[in-house]
């Protein structure tokens, strides 16, 4: 088994990764929304660890936000 097998490329370069403040400012949410989310599983929003630290792909956060688009109220769960 050689080294490219154990360790996939990522699918962002690390330079693409941001932080749960920078997260949170994309979605125009407090950093501590998106710790509670983050901790709770309150919305299925993607992030990575990276030791102790999260980040979240622009990619991943774009994804959710069309999930959750809405043509009226009557859409709503």
């Amino acid at each position: 088994m050689n080294a490219s097998n154990l360790f996939p490329q990522p699918t962002a370069p690390l330079s693409e990764l941001l932080t749960p403040d920078e997260a949170a400012t994309y979605l125009g949410v407090s950093a501590r929304t998106l710790a509670t989310w983050r901790s709770t599983g309150r919305h299925a929003l993607p992030f990575i660890k990276v030791g102790s630290r999260c980040r979240y792909r622009r990619q991943d956060l774009e994804a959710w936000l069309n999930s959750r688009m809405h043509e009226h109220t009557g859409h709503l769960a």
